[in-house]
């Protein structure tokens, strides 16, 4: 029965075929080819294929290109395997994620909801190898944190605190038994990790000036103090603590486990930017843990800005997917909204501002794409990851900026998602070290003179 069916479709199919309109585009394209393609093509992608084949333009337009902020096309050096990876990022993040976003940006709330299908996509620990983490290229943790960042920068940077500051720090500076423990079910997300570095009094000058302290008692360490700013604290299974030892004033990293007693989290309430996240100011006040809580291989700063230094490439393409979520949002709404008749895309100041926001971009992700390369070639230093970490987030305001421009009053409105990438924006900019901090590392590079205070 199915096989009479599927000859009288084939039947009727050849019945609406003209064969000379056929031949001619055989001529042009390879029709096997062309067919493989489509036939590996998802519904999702059949329906928009479809669309782009069938719609109609309104009467005088000519069809206008598509929306794309990878205007050099470096996306094309990537793998087919990681450019399937980054397109199930893609649409993980359109599908289930932006439809959200904004509802739980106004509310300062998180998503709980997603973490089991973030999961699902394998993504965490990606460059890591062993303990069940995928051992690709660093370039994909870039590519990653542009695709989550390019909708919502607060689910990337609950992300990227989760896999690369808390498990980076273990995968980094624990025992082989600590990774065994925690990077298996952290990479399957099924305990979620904090970072607490940051103090209320101490930013930028945490490297020497840390005021957490421990001290070892028997075989347990004894922290007090104070984490401020520390995402996802408020739900984490574990938090990395950094506390400055009273007898040697050497920096030492412990796990510390969700309900230690004496450690207490209070959720930082009315920021302007990355709502979503959860921030919280962690007290830590005669709180006890175990000696083999202790990261045991990280024993000064240094090994502390080893994990710094590989996450703040993340933030730099961070800022890449922050500007890229805002001009392809202006470039969209552009082409819809009309004045004296007709789109504002096809005004000359408007596109000034487009090819403008367009440059920083495609400069900034040419910048992060090499930086990565480094990165996978073992020759990352800290003022590689600190220029770009400069450059992007400095640019990253000025095209949010524009695309806020371009859309006039409706730019502040939450709706158009461009407010979001505005204030969320000013948040890349300051944390993984400020403009002025990462400016001192690179001017020490090129000068050979330290102009740290």
């Amino acid at each position: 029965m199915k096989l009479f069916t599927k000859i009288k479709s084939i039947i009727n199919l050849m019945k609406e075929v003209d064969f000379e309109d056929l031949g001619r585009i055989s001529e042009k394209i390879d029709l096997p080819k062309i067919m493989k393609t489509v036939g590996e093509l998802d519904d999702k992608q059949l329906d928009g294929l479809m669309k782009m084949l069938t719609e109609k333009s309104k009467k005088g337009q000519h069809q206008l290109p598509p929306i794309d902020g990878d205007f050099y096309d470096l996306d094309l050096k990537l793998t087919q395997e990681q450019r399937a990876i980054q397109m199930k990022v893609r649409n993980f993040m359109e599908d289930e994620v932006e439809p959200i976003a904004n509802d739980y940006w106004k509310k300062a709330q998180f998503p709980m909801e997603i973490i089991p299908k973030l999961a699902a996509l394998n993504i965490c620990g990606v460059a890591y190898k062993g303990y069940g983490c995928p051992d690709l290229p660093f370039i994909m943790e870039g590519i990653i944190a542009e695709e989550l960042a390019r909708v919502d920068v607060s689910v990337s940077t609950f992300f990227g605190v989760h896999s690369g500051l808390a498990m980076g720090s273990i995968y980094l500076c624990g025992s082989e038994e600590q990774k065994e423990e925690w990077l298996p079910k952290m990479q399957k997300m099924e305990l979620i990790g904090a970072f607490g570095l940051t103090e209320p009094n101490v930013g930028s000058a945490v490297a020497g000036g840390m005021e957490t302290t421990c001290r070892l008692e028997g075989d347990e360490w004894i922290l007090n103090g104070q984490k401020k700013w520390i995402g996802n604290a408020t739900f984490a299974d574990v938090t990395i603590i950094w506390a400055r030892e009273e007898t040697s004033n050497k920096v030492k990293g412990f796990l510390v486990r969700k309900d230690t007693p004496g450690f207490t989290t209070e959720k930082m309430e009315d920021k302007m930017a990355l709502r979503t996240v959860q921030n919280a100011m962690i007290t830590l006040k005669d709180c006890r843990v175990a000696e083999k809580d202790r990261l045991q291989n990280a024993n000064s700063f240094r090994d502390t800005a080893k994990v710094l230094r590989m996450t703040r490439a993340g933030v730099a393409w961070q800022a890449v997917g922050c500007a890229r979520g805002a001009y392809e949002n202006a470039l969209k709404y552009t082409k819809k909204r009309e004045q004296f008749g007709k789109p504002i895309a096809s005004f000359q100041l408007i596109q000034n501002h487009l090819v403008e926001m367009l440059s920083n971009l495609t400069a900034m992700k040419t910048m992060v794409y090499r930086l990565s390369e480094l990165q996978d070639q073992g020759l990352l230093t800290d003022e590689h990851a600190s220029l770009a970490k400069v450059f992007c987030s400095l640019r990253t305001r000025d095209v949010v900026s524009q695309a806020r421009e371009v859309m006039g009053g409706n730019g502040i409105l939450l709706e158009y998602n461009v407010a979001r990438f505005v204030a969320d924006a000013e948040a890349i900019y300051s944390y993984e070290g400020t403009k002025e901090i990462n400016t001192l590392i690179v001017g020490r590079a090129i000068t050979g003179y330290s102009a740290f205070v």
